[in-house]
């Protein structure tokens, strides 16, 4: 991957947690994100999507041309839907394969299982960052999901849980290079 250029976009692409559910559009995590980096940041996140809903979206978000990385993190309402995790994985599989195709890079966010008392991210999204070689953030709405303080209830992050989430991927994308410090 290159390092992002400031002409660059980066989609924001999943479903409530994306669009930051539960608080003022300033407070999601693609806005505030955008802040940090200084990069334009399109939100794509819609409430209640499952991965299906957000396949049927991607080829026409992926018509602009300056997305150069996209964050995608789908899962959590196909869960709680109890779909089968082998349609969740294909799904997100297609959406990986689609964006490659039009040379946007993929970073995957790994959904937790969130009916376990401690939620834990499900492995398979591990084993498709492996099978499509894309980067993955593994624990970070384990971890947000985890605590307390971070929740607006027990699927969704409260702003300071959605700052947690911007300032984690705000740090990922400088330590892997995608962004310098100093844009």
């Amino acid at each position: 991957m290159q390092r992002l250029t400031h002409t660059d976009s980066i989609l924001t692409f999943g479903d409530s947690i994306t669009y930051g559910y539960g608080v003022r559009h300033e407070q999601s995590y693609p806005f505030i994100l955008s802040k940090l980096s200084n990069r334009k940041i399109i939100n794509a996140g819609v409430n209640g999507d499952t991965s299906k809903d957000g396949l049927l979206r991607l080829d026409n978000l992926l018509k602009d041309d300056s997305i150069k990385l996209m964050l995608l993190c789908f899962g959590g309402n196909d869960i709680i839907q109890k779909k089968s995790t082998h349609a969740i994985k294909e799904n997100l599989s297609t959406m990986i394969k689609i964006a490659k195709n039009k040379n946007v890079e993929v970073i995957l966010i790994s959904v937790p299982n969130v009916f376990l008392f401690e939620p834990t991210p499900l492995p398979f999204y591990k084993e498709l960052s492996d099978e499509e070689d894309v980067k993955i953030i593994e624990n970070l709405l384990s971890d947000i999901l985890s605590d307390d303080s971070f929740k607006n209830d027990y699927i969704h992050p409260n702003a300071a849980g959605y700052k947690e989430i911007a300032e984690k991927i705000y740090e990922y994308l400088l330590v892997n290079d995608y962004l310098s410090e100093n844009p």
